[in-house]
């Protein structure tokens, strides 16, 4: 269903701050931390819920380390939502970045 091709990319450092956030990963993974008001979406799951993503602003897919979400983006691109773009080094990078995370645990916000 999904396969790996060349996608545009955006390094964690020059995603706004109001840019819609797709993240991929696992509900484990989701728990442990995430980018505040990203909309959670596990990649099996992307197939029937396309309809939930917007097709009139970029989306950043997100995974944990972009493969996952370099996955979904060619997917995107071949089911008309033209201005996806994955996170480049995914959210590792995003945390090595330093930018915000929230963890739905109530602990520390974290990679996993």
């Amino acid at each position: 269903m999904f396969r790996r091709s060349s996608v545009p990319a955006v390094a964690a450092g020059d995603v706004p701050d109001e840019a819609f956030l797709l993240d991929v990963r696992e509900d484990d993974e989701w728990v442990a931390g995430h980018a505040p008001g990203a909309l959670h979406v596990p990649m099996m799951e992307i197939p029937a819920r396309l309809g939930d993503l917007p097709t009139d602003r970029d989306v950043i897919v997100v995974c944990r380390a972009g493969g996952r979400s370099a996955q979904v983006v060619a997917f995107l691109q071949q089911n008309g939502v033209d201005r996806s773009i994955n996170l480049d080094g995914g959210m590792q990078s995003w945390a090595a970045a330093g930018r915000a995370m929230v963890s739905e645990d109530g602990g520390a916000p974290r990679v996993v």
